[in-house]
């Protein structure tokens, strides 16, 4: 039976977010045929009383050659995303604006969609699962389905209307109803084959940097903070394209300081998961009363939301944005919600800590390469900010307390998921608390 089949491998997946609990009820909401031998299912998961969703692709073509091995489900079934012979169906339906049974296939209007091209599944991913066509377009499946737009396609489209370099640009999506809410599936973009990755460029400087006989950071070969530089900014461009696309508000103090308290709340459910955190909560503590006690009216707009270095790409002219999804574990409203521009440059320089450090984890030499490690967290943390503030990002002397104050309150979210599925990497979000900044 295929609920059985599914409810056996739906567990083994990546993106599947009810690990090391139980299936209580697993049913397919929805089965729609796309083309002879692909189906399109929208699972239904209940695991302690609560609900999922997740769509799947479902193959039901013979595969005799065994290519398919890896995506297989059970006796005739396989996940069709890993087969390349199927998946045009997706480009076909943008590039036609199909209708399918419940299922909307759309182009962006003007967009062009070449429908030749073959598909080859990313392979990095865990909460989605992306397809390259060619070296053109990529298609990201949402694999968790949640009611509502999602806040990428809802992001990209509004920039793209506005003419902004600093994204991929959008082809077309795939949504259906949920809950009576149009919700989206999946959206195609522009595939930046020739760009280089935020974070792998981040590394191989800092790799060069522990290699070097230089002194100083800025001295070494692979010195990064130009590109931070660069990058800080693009990033105050990019705030200000999405501070004219989208409404902006100013919250009063007591918003401020109930914001405030929702860091607290956060860093004592960290605490309660990491007990070693609790040594340092003082420090944390401390600078979000800073914050209470200079609360003040702040402006806040939509940002990206879960800004680190690898979700940029370096081009050969400039820094390009991605996956403006915001963090998916979170629930819709939140990660729509205004919040100040701040999040994401605190994010950022959360980035630049762990691009030093991370490659310290099991280093022989790490006790003489940590002063290193700072130096260059440091220079590229300054860099980012100095081009934060040339690019138009409003950085004023009394938003270094608000920005300590959302590092920390990152950081203690670092500690909880780093605790959970990356232990050695543990100190990095740890030494966040015993920096003086």
């Amino acid at each position: 039976m295929l609920t059985e089949l599914l409810a056996g491998w739906i567990t083994h997946q990546r993106w599947f977010a009810g690990k090391g609990r139980p299936i209580d009820e697993l049913g397919v909401e929805s089965d729609v045929e796309l083309s002879p031998g692909l189906r399109h299912l929208i699972i239904s998961v209940r695991q302690a009383g609560a609900r999922d969703r997740y769509q799947l692709l479902l193959g039901t073509n013979e595969d005799p050659s065994g290519r398919l091995n890896h995506a297989r489900i059970g006796p005739g079934y396989y996940d069709a995303a890993h087969d390349p012979d199927l998946t045009g169906t997706l480009l076909a339906g943008m590039a036609e604006d199909r209708d399918t049974g419940p299922l909307r296939f759309r182009h962006v209007e003007g967009a062009e969609i070449d429908t030749s091209l073959r598909s080859l599944v990313l392979g990095a991913e865990q909460s989605n699962t992306s397809l390259v066509y060619g070296e053109t377009y990529i298609c990201k499946l949402f694999r968790r389905l949640i009611p509502g737009v999602n806040p990428e396609l809802e992001i990209v489209a509004a920039l793209a209307r506005q003419g902004t370099h600093h994204i991929a640009q959008p082809y077309g999506w795939i949504e259906t109803d949920l809950d009576g809410e149009p919700t989206t599936l999946a959206m195609t973009q522009e595939f930046l084959a020739t760009a280089n990755d935020g974070w792998a460029l981040a590394l191989t400087s800092v790799r060069d940097l522990y290699a070097s006989l230089e002194s100083s950071a800025s001295d070494a070969g692979g010195d990064f903070s130009s590109e931070s530089y660069r990058l800080g900014v693009a990033t105050a461009e990019l705030h200000h394209e999405l501070a004219t696309a989208f409404p902006t508000e100013v919250i009063e103090s007591q918003e401020v300081k109930r914001m405030v308290e929702e860091f607290r709340r956060r860093l004592a459910v960290s605490v309660d998961q990491v007990p070693a955190l609790g040594e340092y909560a003082q420090v944390a503590d401390e600078a979000y009363q800073r914050v209470s006690d200079v609360a003040r009216e702040m402006p806040v707009q939509r940002v990206h939301g879960d800004y680190h270095l690898g979700q940029v790409m370096r081009t050969t002219t400039d820094w390009v944005v991605l996956d403006f999804e915001g963090e998916p574990g979170q629930p819709l409203a939140e990660r729509r919600a205004l919040a100040s521009p701040l999040r994401d440059v605190a994010g950022m320089l959360r980035s630049f800590d762990y691009a030093a450090r991370h490659l310290l984890a099991d280093h022989p030499e790490a006790d003489s390469l940590r002063p290193r490690a700072a130096e260059w967290a440091e220079l590229n943390r300054s860099s980012f900010l100095a081009g934060y503030s040339a690019g138009g990002g409003h950085l004023r002397p009394e938003d270094a307390v608000l920005l300590r104050a959302l590092e920390l309150d990152k950081a203690a979210y670092e500690v909880a998921y780093e605790a959970r599925n990356r232990p050695t990497w543990l100190p990095i979000p740890m030494a966040a608390f015993q920096v003086e900044r």
